[in-house]
């Protein structure tokens, strides 16, 4: 591959000419170009980099080394009673896989690039051990096409990105070949299940937008790196429909028909919605932003979540988003005046915060050909950057607001109260909480990544040190109510009770995801470099480049 699309470090130890990457070489750090545009048109004058720029963010060394040791706790104690194993079950100390026919190390590939941006070289030689040795896709068992494809070959690509083993790629090349014919539907939307070994797949009678549009960072960079036409044309197809379908507001409910048309659903940011839109974004910046239909799809979308989902709540003034439902009754139920909103967010949707304010940085600059401050001055933003970084902003003081619980973790979801709600002590609450002796499931913290994720791009974006603090406060909750004494860390049924009960699992994405964030946001600015990598949305970072292969897809539908 690519030397230059490498990322300039990752946390690993550094000599005076160079990054050191897995394997002891080194690479040259380097950035992408940027295509040309035009300049400014207000005459405005911004600041320069060079004037207005902090040259580095320190390393908070103490509080960085914490979060590692915190990934060491936890796959100390997945390796010692779950190797391979798919998921963890950390109170009961066993595995288990998500085929009844064996799994296909789930956790050991999400976990391979966090190992080595962390620099644990003994574990990650011991994981890749396990990947040379035992890993294969020869199961004849169904695993979900969209969480194969963010964890386990976002996971492999990843790996080969920052290490340039091509034991990696050589698997990911296999997977993919293996899922390829989830495309093979009448519409090109992607079905939902994947028989590895069969290379077969069932479903498509139904699809979730979101899983149906979060697979192109992944099969895009997988062509890019094995020449093969066809992961890139089959993935862009899909965005070819989807776009298609859209609705007059930019919008796209959560369910998609055999036939490639949105069906009456919510529209959320949320679960089976949210990536969608984070892919829109992604997949602009991924190719060092060349192609404009993923920019024009993302900036309709967000107009869209301005125009109906965006609110504040009566007495804090707290900035949520909302979900849409459709009217019952009303036969042309894709119209902007046939939805109603409904104050619930999702946990998942505050990956929303930073995207915004990754989006105004990005694809809103007044002159795109140069870098924005840090913080952004908001003469170098246009108009929609300005509001969508001032969104991006006040949304995660919300998001950060929902950890005011009695242990300082999020739930899985909150109402906000309405001007029709009596007063409370905050204004949201959990549904259902207090009203019996099982927790609602809204009450959990599944050990979810998404503030976390927001916050280590605010920081990088601003240099603000209160996104450090911010960033603190959400390890040390986790520390204190979710870490288990004998290893590992569990999932909180009630953010509300203590003493917390437990649910007995440890995500795979807090391997991959929450802990890599935090991680990132104590660590060097150079590790990761913004400018030269693109993460999916499992965190695992992939390159910008320039593409080698012709998009098809360059067409918007307004």
């Amino acid at each position: 591959m690519d030397l230059d699309h490498r990322p300039s470090d990752y946390g690993s130890k550094k000599d005076t000419k160079g990054e050191k990457i897995a394997g002891g070489r080194y690479v040259k750090p380097s950035r992408p170009s940027r295509p040309k545009d035009p300049p400014p048109n207000d005459g405005s004058p911004a600041p320069s980099r060079s004037e207005s720029r902090p040259n580095t963010l320190p390393a908070d060394v103490r509080k960085r080394d914490a979060v590692v040791d915190a990934f060491k706790h936890a796959w100390s104690a997945y390796e010692r009673d779950a190797m391979g194993s798919d998921e963890y079950h950390p109170i009961s100390h066993r595995g288990s896989n998500l085929s009844y026919s064996g799994g296909i190390g789930y956790t050991v590939v999400d976990a391979l690039d966090t190992m080595l941006l962390m620099g644990l070289d003994a574990e990650y030689e011991r994981a890749k051990k396990w990947v040379a040795q035992e890993l294969s896709f020869d199961h004849s068992g169904y695993f979900s096409t969209f969480e194969t494809t963010i964890r386990v070959l976002g996971g492999l690509l990843s790996a080969h990105y920052l290490t340039g083993d091509k034991l990696y790629l050589q698997h990911a090349a296999d997977l993919g070949d293996r899922m390829l014919g989830v495309f093979d539907t009448p519409s090109g939307l992607p079905v939902g299940s994947v028989n590895l070994g069969g290379r077969s797949h069932s479903g498509g009678g139904s699809f979730s937008v979101a899983e149906a549009t979060t697979l192109q960072l992944e099969f895009r960079y997988l062509a890019e790196v094995t020449g093969r036409t066809a992961f890139w044309h089959k993935a862009e197809k899909v965005m070819q429909v989807v776009n298609k379908a859209r609705l007059p507001s930019g919008l796209a409910p959560i369910d998609m028909d055999g036939k490639g048309e949105f069906v009456r659903s919510r529209i959320g940011m949320g679960s089976n919605g949210d990536s969608y839109y984070e892919y829109l974004l992604k997949q602009y910046i991924q190719t060092n932003r060349t192609e404009p239909v993923y920019l024009q799809m993302y900036t309709d979308a967000m107009q869209g979540v301005h125009d109906y989902m965006v609110w504040k709540t009566p007495t804090e003034h707290l900035t949520y988003i909302a979900e849409l439902q459709p009217l019952p009754g009303k036969d042309d139920w894709k119209a902007t005046d046939a939805w109603v909103s409904q104050p619930k967010q999702e946990h998942l949707a505050c990956f929303l915060a930073g995207s915004l304010m990754l989006g105004a940085t990005t694809a809103h600059l007044r002159d795109p050909a140069t870098a924005a401050s840090r913080p952004p001055h908001m003469s170098e933003l246009s108009a929609t950057g300005q509001r969508d970084w001032e969104t991006g902003v006040a949304f995660l003081e919300a998001c950060m607001d929902t950890q005011k619980t009695a242990t300082g973790l999020s739930p899985e979801g909150v109402h906000f109260r309405t001007p029709a709600d009596p007063k409370g002590e905050h204004d949201w609450y959990i549904k259902g909480s207090k009203e019996s002796t099982t927790p609602p499931y809204d009450a959990r913290y599944m050990l979810r990544p998404e503030i976390s994720e927001s916050v280590f791009l605010a920081y990088r974006l601003t240099g603000d040190p209160r996104y450090r603090t911010y960033a603190w406060d959400i390890f040390s909750a986790i520390e204190r109510h979710c870490r288990l004494p004998e290893g590992g860390y569990a999932t909180v049924l009630d953010v509300d009770e203590l003493p917390v009960r437990y649910l007995d699992k440890q995500e795979t994405f807090f391997l991959s995801e929450t802990l890599k964030y935090l991680f990132l946001t104590f660590a060097d600015e150079k590790v990761l470099n913004l400018n030269e990598v693109v993460f999916n949305t499992e965190a695992h970072p992939l390159p910008i480049f320039k593409p080698s292969i012709q998009p098809l897809f360059t067409k918007y539908s307004s």
